[in-house]
């Protein structure tokens, strides 16, 4: 199992953040390492990185202040700066519209980036091995699971996560809470505020990544923060609304595209497309709602971005869906889905390429069931075809929390 990281109890959210930054330093400063050469690989050195993150501050702290302590929390306990928490958490941002395709013109940016951060004394984690487009390929697919469509009357949420296999070593589960005061856990890349989680209330949330040809050329709401941000709600309808003040009221809009699948303890179940353009959302199909990693709303399909074709989106959604009409799902179900292995090695379920360099292989680094009630998360910690799920003892943080709120009530 990840490393678990309990900030239920800090006196504060800035004390929270010096919490997980202690205790995740060591998978922070991994995630550095990483994000350091993805960056360098797109032409941006880290001070680059870090420089364009820090003008998503005032949206965060308008969002949410008490992020930003957070975050500055985190940076005094980690020993990072301001700056490199800030980019992990606007990674999706700093990255271009061309992250999911060849680009080939980079190449010379890409080597003045690696120069820079080595000039700086970031320790480059390919050792300057040429960039390998693989890196690109395979990325996550998600299933919700309503009341109606569901063997257990309640709704469900699972995906597999792909990425570089090197960030499994930086993953943590997180118990934290939201500025409603209930307590929320999430399986995040250390140094991240959130990413796949469900709370006290049973809101379940995940993550597809997307790219709009207008990613990054407005300051939004971060995609990782806005994934904090909504794990404080307690329903599909909540995050409906949260949307649409973000977009509408507060008129903030997202700095990149990005895909939330989410279910609820009320039965409910949906995906919302992000982008910097607007959001929409998906609704699902006899029940059930299936996503990978391009536009399916017809009001967004204008903001795709070209994608590689070893990302595998189409076929994989393709796939999903096959899965999506064998109802009642449960459990089992599930977990069946996240380990179809049938389109070899661009399939739901991914496994290393041992065709491709070691350090380039894109992998399903973990997959996740969430059940909304009562609140209930399963992990595979490896790629899921090799590896049981496990539970997260998701419990004792929930009840522990539920008890200080019912102590502050009786005084």
């Amino acid at each position: 199992m990840f490393p678990c990281i309990d900030t239920l109890g800090a006196a504060s959210a800035h004390e929270r953040g010096q919490i997980y930054g202690r205790q995740a330093q060591d998978r922070i400063q991994h995630s550095v390492v990483t994000y350091a050469r993805l960056f360098a690989a797109c032409g941006i050195d880290w001070a680059s990185a870090c420089e364009r993150a820090m003008r998503f501050e005032p949206v965060i702290a308008q969002v949410d202040a008490d992020l930003m302590a957070e975050l500055r929390g985190m940076a005094q306990g980690s020993g990072q700066s301001l700056g490199s928490l800030m980019a992990l958490n606007c990674r999706t941002e700093i990255l271009p519209p061309t992250f999911l395709t060849d680009a080939p013109h980079l190449k010379e940016a890409a080597q003045a980036a690696s120069v820079a951060n080595r000039t700086a004394g970031l320790p480059d984690w390919l050792a300057d091995a040429p960039w390998d487009g693989a890196l690109k390929d395979g990325e996550c697919t998600a299933m919700g699971v309503t009341a109606a469509a569901s063997r257990t009357g309640q709704a469900w949420l699972a995906q597999n996560w792909d990425w570089m296999g090197r960030q499994r070593e930086a993953l943590v589960l997180l118990h934290t809470q939201g500025p409603s005061g209930q307590s929320i856990t999430t399986l995040t890349e250390a140094g991240m505020l959130a990413k796949i989680g469900i709370n006290q209330s049973g809101f379940a949330l995940g993550l597809n990544i997307l790219r709009s040809h207008r990613d990054g050329t407005r300051v939004g709401v971060p995609v990782h923060v806005l994934l904090r941000h909504l794990l404080d709600c307690c329903s599909v309808a909540h995050a409906r609304e949260r949307l649409h003040a973000l977009q509408t009221e507060l008129g903030l809009g997202f700095g990149a595209a990005s895909n939330v699948p989410c279910a609820d303890a009320e039965g409910q179940a949906a995906c919302f497309e992000v982008s910097p353009a607007g959001w929409a959302e998906v609704t699902p199909t006899e029940g059930v709602v299936v996503h990978t990693n391009h536009f399916v709303c017809e009001s967004l399909l204008a903001e795709q971005a070209p994608m590689g074709p070893g990302l595998s989106s189409h076929n994989r959604l393709s796939t999903a869906g096959q899965h999506a009409l064998k109802t009642p799902i449960g459990q089992a179900d599930l977990e069946r889905f996240l380990r179809d292995e049938s389109d070899g090695f661009l399939s739901i379920c991914r496994s290393p390429d041992p065709s491709v360099p070691p350090e380039s292989r894109v992998e399903s680094v973990a997959g996740i069931v969430m059940h909304t009630q009562p609140p209930a998360m399963w992990l595979a910690c490896d790629v899921p075809s090799r590896v049981a799920f496990e539970s997260v003892p998701l419990a004792a943080a929930f009840l522990q929390f539920k008890g200080l709120q019912d102590q502050a009530i009786a005084a």
